[in-house]
């Protein structure tokens, strides 16, 4: 009962936030309230005050009225260590479900140096991966927070919580942000991978169209260190900007097809995790590769684009999760 109670509160306190990638925090979006060692420094001071009343002393009426400003500055200090941040997720790259994705909080200030900076998930299950910094005047500082994607598909990125105790962790002042990026989740590669299908050798009608096209796309790969220069297309980087290597003449007659009717494993999930890890290893071994799904047909290629088109397609096959 009271866990569906929290539910429903967290739901309609976080709907009260708007979804943006850039969240500034003013007046009206953060909250302050006092931690357990304010509450007992404020309990301190009213007994003290008690006591000075009764016995009618001075000089605890000065220190009590010295402690109680000291708080009050602390309330204030606390408050004004958030007021004007600005926070700024940048652009959220794809990874393979249940593996961490990293998320890149950006906070700038805007006057002067902001100490003890904590960011973090809201989620009570996630609060045990905060990150504090602290920020420079007139600058900018770096947050990483990892977030895991349960399943292949587009996630909403969780609301994330910015908080601090500074200076002397009597109150505790937070906002709450709803970035309105999404993760795209490929499916989990199939471990241990079953082996490749066999590549099929290109016909010479094909070999002579894919030279006649240009050729540079026909045998290349994504230049790694070492390899001889005579071997680069020069004509494709100067064209594009991408670095690529000629293969050898065996590698370019062939082409593989990951094809949905050759990973024969029960359920969509499992098939599609089996296509994922084929793609893994096809890059890997340097092969022509295309990508067939039910209506769905990724042309033989090769290289870092061609993977992450054939991945994309592999996580927004129908079903996945939204």
């Amino acid at each position: 009962m009271l866990s569906a109670l929290r539910t429903r509160w967290q739901a309609w306190w976080q709907a009260r936030h708007p979804l943006t990638d850039r969240w500034v925090l003013t007046q009206r979006n953060i909250y302050i309230v006092p931690t357990p060692a304010g509450l007992a420094f404020g309990i301190t001071l009213l007994v003290m005050l008690l006591a000075s009343i009764n016995y009618q002393l001075n000089l605890g009426y000065v220190l009590t009225f010295l402690l109680a400003g000291a708080g009050i500055a602390s309330l204030h200090m606390t408050h004004a260590t958030l007021r004007g941040l600005t926070l700024q997720l940048r652009p959220v790259g794809s990874s393979f479900a249940g593996e961490p994705a990293r998320l890149d909080l950006v906070v700038q200030s805007p006057g002067s140096r902001r100490h003890g900076i904590g960011l973090g998930f809201e989620a009570p299950a996630q609060r045990g991966a905060q990150v504090w910094i602290d920020v420079p005047a007139l600058g900018q500082a770096t947050a990483v927070l990892r977030f895991v994607p349960p399943q292949r598909g587009l996630h909403g990125i969780p609301a994330l919580r910015a908080e601090t105790r500074f200076p002397f962790g009597l109150f505790r002042a937070w906002t709450v942000w709803r970035p309105a990026a999404r993760l795209l989740a490929w499916p989990a590669p199939e471990n241990p991978p079953a082996p490749l299908p066999a590549p099929l050798p290109l016909g010479g009608d094909a070999v002579m169209q894919r030279q006649r096209d240009g050729g540079e796309f026909d045998g290349v790969r994504a230049y790694r260190r070492g390899d001889a220069l005579r071997r680069v297309v020069w004509k494709k980087a100067a064209r594009t900007g991408e670095l690529v290597t000629r293969e050898n003449t065996g590698a370019a007659t062939q082409e593989l097809w990951l094809d949905w009717q050759l990973a024969a494993v029960p359920g969509t999930e499992a098939r599609l995790s089996r296509l994922a890890a084929w793609v893994v290893a096809a890059e890997q071994a340097g092969v022509l590769h295309g990508l067939r799904l039910p209506g769905l047909e990724l042309p033989p290629g090769q290289g870092d684009a061609h993977r992450l088109q054939a991945l994309d397609a592999l996580a927004l096959h129908p079903g996945a999760a939204r």
